[in-house]
């Protein structure tokens, strides 16, 4: 099931989602610059667990995992990532307003790398992607609009067919193929299995809520005129 679209006008121009969207997307065509020096300078700069649990460098290891957020392995990845967050960011920035969102964002994706890191404490492998804090926007937004509808692309072998369901259904339907597919992967040692941090994926979705409705998210206020 893919995103294409939410039926759930916003109040106000998402300004700060639309930026990280275009950081992540420069970012990635830093990435690709590198060519050969791609794999040293993630190794350098992406986020490592054993880093944090063996080497104990917390300040370099938080520093690496905010500019984690920001980095993608490929074109499915970054991709992917873009589409949800631009399907469901603009509802919870519009909700929080544009710094809180910004918090929201990060410390989302903080949580998400922790869940990633206490799955995997001895990994050497560089942890990257924005997965973890849009998964922090999905928990989010199902709390604040369960009743927003998704159209989404369902893949059926090979038939696609445009759906509408409710954020009610759509998203706790993710994570619970995030949860099995993690579980899944402690049963074969391998937390990280074929590339996707899993417990990421989870530890995000179950800190956004957590983060809205501490930074106020779920006190509805007025907003000035709609936008399409």
């Amino acid at each position: 099931m893919f995103p294409l679209r939410d039926i759930n006008p916003t109040r106000t121009r998402p300004y700060v989602n639309w930026a990280l969207i275009v950081l992540n997307s420069l970012f990635f065509l830093y990435e690709l610059s590198l060519g050969e020096g791609l794999e040293p300078f993630l190794r350098t700069f992406a986020f490592v667990p054993a880093r944090l649990f063996e080497a104990g460098d917390v300040s370099g290891s938080l520093v690496t995992a905010l500019l984690s957020l920001f980095l993608h392995g490929g074109w499915a990845h970054v991709i992917g990532n873009m589409v949800f967050l631009w399907v469901f960011g603009d509802n919870v920035e519009d909700r929080l307003g544009h710094g809180r969102y910004i918090l929201f964002y990060l410390l989302s994706g903080l949580a998400a790398t922790l869940g990633h890191a206490l799955a995997e404490p001895h990994s050497a492998l560089p942890a990257i992607g924005a997965s973890g804090a849009i998964s922090g926007v999905l928990g989010a937004y199902v709390f604040m609009f369960p009743r927003a509808r998704v159209v989404t692309a369902v893949v059926l072998v090979i038939f696609v067919r445009i759906v509408e369901l409710p954020a009610l259904v759509y998203l706790p339907l993710w994570f619970a193929m995030q949860l099995f597919s993690g579980i899944a992967s402690v049963s074969t040692h391998e937390a990280s299995a074929g590339g996707v941090a899993w417990f990421a994926h989870i530890g995000g979705f179950v800190a956004g809520p957590i983060l809205a409705l501490l930074l106020g998210g779920f006190r509805a206020r007025p907003r000035p005129a709609t936008y399409a």
